[in-house]
């Protein structure tokens, strides 16, 4: 099992399975944007979903914080984002969607 843990301290979302670091996600935070800038995954843990259970726990943890937008600089969360558009909406510059009567 993927455990997701934002670590503030080293700035970046860690995966752990057991005691051990198997990934993680880095990033800047500003007032308004959180920037990813590099997704990691250990070799041995590649094709365990490690990747995705970081992108979904940091992205989710974005829109539960409702402050900031995303901004994708790493290749490995810009590509989450893309094939899995229902988080589209909390990338920078995204259009802004209203509810019609």
């Amino acid at each position: 099992m993927v455990d997701v843990v934002d670590n503030r301290e080293r700035t970046r979302f860690e995966a752990r399975v057991g005691d051990e670091v198997a990934g993680f996600a880095e990033y800047q935070l500003t007032e308004k944007l959180i920037i990813f800038t590099h997704t990691e995954v250990d070799p041995r843990r590649e094709g365990e979903g490690v990747g995705s259970a970081i992108a979904r726990f940091a992205l989710d943890a974005v829109r539960a914080e409702g402050k900031r937008q995303v901004l994708p600089l790493c290749p490995f969360i810009k590509g989450w984002i893309e094939r899995h558009r229902d988080y589209a909406d909390l990338v920078y510059g995204a259009p802004v969607t209203t509810a019609k009567d």
